[in-house]
């Protein structure tokens, strides 16, 4: 059982975290390189919650979700 663990600890802090390490040792030796990496990332996940954003929109336009009061009275 022990062996267990130890093999999941080694996968998450040994295999897993690979690119975080990756990227805390090159903060260290280039800090714009790193913060790029960074708004990257931030920049990639700003352009999928728009498209999200405008994919629920389209939906919601076209009316065809049935949005009638049937489940509860109390609504």
């Amino acid at each position: 059982m022990k062996d267990l663990f130890n093999g999941i600890s080694d996968l998450f802090v040994n295999i897993l975290m690979m690119p975080f390490d990756a990227l805390k040792e090159l903060e260290l030796s280039n800090w714009w390189l790193a913060n790029i990496f960074s708004w990257v990332f931030i920049i990639i996940g700003m352009v999928a919650f728009v498209y999200w954003m405008l994919q629920l929109k389209t939906y919601n336009d076209n009316d065809e979700e049935d949005k009638s009061i049937s489940s509860h009275s109390f609504l």
